[in-house]
């Protein structure tokens, strides 16, 4: 018995097929932040409140993505990075690249050192 899909689209299965699975994906999957080595072991130097902190916006990240005009002070840096302050002195920054689902935070800690 054909599914709804082969009986609507006969032979066009693979092409509908692909269109469901991208949508699926597009619904589903978010966007995945990954840490650069050199924050992940830097992380624990910072203090728990600023850890915390930084968790949190990696969740935000993961949900919504590079722009965060939620975050304090957040900016664009350049055409695909962005940054914001944790607290007063301590700042986040991120890269992005127009297309893909993943985030890297190449920097976290404070800012008279921050690479901008």
């Amino acid at each position: 018995m054909p599914s709804i899909v082969e009986a609507a689209y006969p032979g066009n299965n693979k092409i509908i097929t692909c269109i469901l699975l991208y949508l699926v994906i597009i619904l589903l999957v978010k966007y995945r932040v990954r840490i650069k080595k050199k924050v992940n072991r830097g992380l624990k130097k910072l203090p728990g409140n600023i850890q915390k902190l930084l968790f949190l916006l990696i969740e935000d990240l993961k949900a919504d993505g590079p722009v965060q005009k939620s975050w304090q002070n957040f900016s664009p840096l350049e055409e695909n990075k962005f940054h914001c302050h944790l607290t007063y002195r301590y700042v986040a920054c991120w890269t992005w690249r127009q297309g893909e689902i993943e985030i890297e935070v190449y920097y976290v800690g404070s800012r008279e050192k921050a690479p901008y």
